[in-house]
């Protein structure tokens, strides 16, 4: 039955005015509703979205929460640095990260970064 339904993320946020900001002003990216008070919905490829909602929980999850695909890593850590979006290193077994990406066996990679909320984001390349 799910199995050929989009899914979408859902965030929470402390602060969702602070939250706006930070996905409008390092990420590039509009909310659909503009002057809701309490949530944000943005619409990405392909038709998927993702929802913010203003909670105290916010930044409490330790995983990656929401992750794009791109085609070109390198390049999309590029301009995300050039907008001041600070990557994570990682050394776990297993995974280390370079230059913040950590690349896989099987020639994927990934590279991670925090919103605002303390929120865990990736940006995913798959060959």
């Amino acid at each position: 039955m799910l199995k050929d339904q989009r899914v979408g993320a859902i965030l929470p946020a402390a602060d969702i005015a602070r939250a706006r900001d930070f996905y409008r002003d390092k990420l590039g990216l509009e909310p659909e509703n503009p002057d809701a008070d309490d949530n944000l919905v943005y619409r990405c490829g392909s038709g998927t979205s993702f929802f913010v909602y203003q909670t105290p929980n916010a930044g409490t999850a330790k995983n990656t929460q929401i992750g794009w695909l791109v085609d070109d890593l390198p390049a999309a850590i590029a301009e995300l640095r050039a907008r001041d979006v600070v990557f994570e290193d990682y050394d776990f077994p297993g995974l280390k990260t370079e230059d913040g990406i950590a690349t896989m066996p099987d020639g994927s990679a990934a590279a991670w970064f925090l919103d605002t909320e303390g929120n865990i984001l990736s940006l995913n390349y798959m060959p």
